[in-house]
């Protein structure tokens, strides 16, 4: 199915927008640009909604504030990705008849090009980037988007059947959709966004959704380590691609003895020292790996090279801000989880470095997280509504010391990373790792990494 059809099949159709944020905007353009009847459904009230009166004009009609979720009972409803599918108004809109669906699973119905999905709880973002760029530098087109930031479904008459569309899909789009990605990779399964998901159960059950419908035709490329594959493995009609940093596997990528090596069917040729990837830790070098297995069969060895010594990473993930007095700053905003924390202190061998951490609560035990900090960790700035729970978390561990390891809890966040600053010497590392969601006090982990970013810069 083409956009064109797609779009002529909404015609005689009314059609709610819920949500109107980056993936729902440019769906509500081209729908109205196609004289479609649009009701764009928001939290906020008309005075909060900007794009209120540029909506109007164009057509769309608005049901806004609190109550933006009642009456729902247009035909079809594309719901934000955020907004679980189990939500009592769109279930009754269901069993009324309404459509439930979503921008990303309308791109999957008109996509003309190649397709590599990418979920997990850690490494969505890198692991997407990396595809993209190992692509492009081996002469594809390529349209990076998903929940990495970019709407594609307004791109889709722009792309050829050569071309690649990479997309990063999180639990909350991936639930309740139908999707048949021709590749599709599962970094890693961590409990995350407890918050809005019931259970792990649930969790899990949407990041399965990348695989489902795949058939005997698609590729999917799992994780050797994590403790959920044996399950998905048992579930795939697809044929399967490993990836491990611990042992060898028939088909995919590896790394033994800080070599990385591709794998088909046994036969195994190496790639390059894992030392030569520019961005640090092992959690890149797994994203490598992940990234090499997707798209192993439309790339270069030497393009995944250039690639690997050349890439600075993605912004706020471990990225360095500056280097003040002798001390390192890092920006790791996107650690919203703990484990992306860990793998972000296991970065630094040679000193233990500052942590700033805390923020939304998704209801994540922490134990783990002490763990490492006590292990890892020089002072530890905490701030947000986790605060407190990771304090304990670190004074629950064995081993803990407060004389070796002091721990500040400080509400204002500038305030403590200025705090974190005052104490860092020459030789330190301050990093901000926060563990946790930024919806306590920022928009998203990106207002909070620039945040960080400019406190920082702002240190004379």
């Amino acid at each position: 199915m083409t956009l064109d059809v797609y779009l002529d099949s909404l015609a005689d159709k009314s059609i709610a927008v819920v949500g109107y944020g980056v993936s729902n905007a440019p769906l509500t353009e081209l729908l109205l640009a196609r004289g479609c009847d649009v009701t764009v459904c928001d939290k906020r009230s008309e005075e909060q909604f900007e794009s209120a009166e540029k909506l109007k004009a164009k057509g769309a009609k608005l049901r806004l504030g609190e109550d933006y979720l009642e009456d729902l009972h247009e035909d079809v409803i594309f719901r934000t990705p955020g907004l679980h599918p189990f939500t009592p108004q769109l279930q009754k809109a269901q069993e009324r008849g309404s459509i439930l669906t979503s921008e990303m699973e309308a791109f999957f119905k008109v996509c003309p090009c190649h397709t590599i999905a990418i979920t997990g709880s850690d490494g969505k973002t890198t692991t997407s980037t990396l595809i993209a760029k190992l692509l492009e530098a081996s002469g594809h087109t390529v349209f990076l988007g998903g929940n990495i930031g970019t709407p594609l479904l307004d791109k889709a008459s722009e792309m050829k059947p050569e071309d690649f569309a990479v997309l990063e899909l999180s639990s909350f789009q991936l639930h309740s959709m139908y999707c048949k990605p021709e590749i599709a990779v599962i970094t890693n399964i961590s409990p995350n966004h407890l918050d809005v998901h019931p259970d792990l159960g649930d969790y899990v059950n949407a990041k399965r959704g990348i695989f489902l419908n795949q058939d005997e035709s698609c590729t999917l490329v799992l994780n050797a380590e994590d403790p959920h594959t044996p399950e998905f493995e048992s579930q795939a009609k697809a044929k399967i691609r490993h990836f491990s940093h611990l042992h060898s596997v028939a088909s995919g990528c590896f790394c033994v003895d800080e070599l990385i090596y591709s794998a088909h069917n046994y036969e195994v040729r190496e790639l390059m020292p894992a030392a030569g990837i520019l961005i640090p830790g092992l959690h890149n070098v797994e994203n490598y790996m992940a990234a090499y297995a997707a798209c192993e069969d439309f790339i270069t060895d030497s393009a995944f090279r250039k690639v690997a010594h050349s890439f600075p990473g993605v912004p706020h993930r471990i990225e360095l801000i500056r280097e003040r007095n002798g001390v390192k700053y890092y920006n790791d905003s996107i650690a919203s989880s703990p484990t992306r924390t860990i793998a972000g202190l296991r970065c630094f061998t040679k000193v233990k470095p500052i942590l700033v951490a805390g923020g939304h609560d998704k209801h994540i035990p922490f134990d783990d997280l002490g763990t490492e900090i006590v292990e890892r960790v020089k002072a530890l700035y905490l701030t947000g509504e986790t605060a407190e729970r990771i304090r304990q978390a670190v004074l629950d561990t064995p081993g803990y010391n407060r004389l070796t390891l002091p721990i500040f809890v400080i509400d204002d966040f500038k305030e403590a990373v200025l705090k974190a600053a005052e104490s860092a010497q020459e030789g330190d590392v301050v990093i901000l790792s926060p563990a946790c969601s930024s919806f306590d006090k920022f928009k998203n982990f990106v207002e909070r990494g620039n945040t960080f970013r400019e406190i920082v810069l702002s240190l004379e």
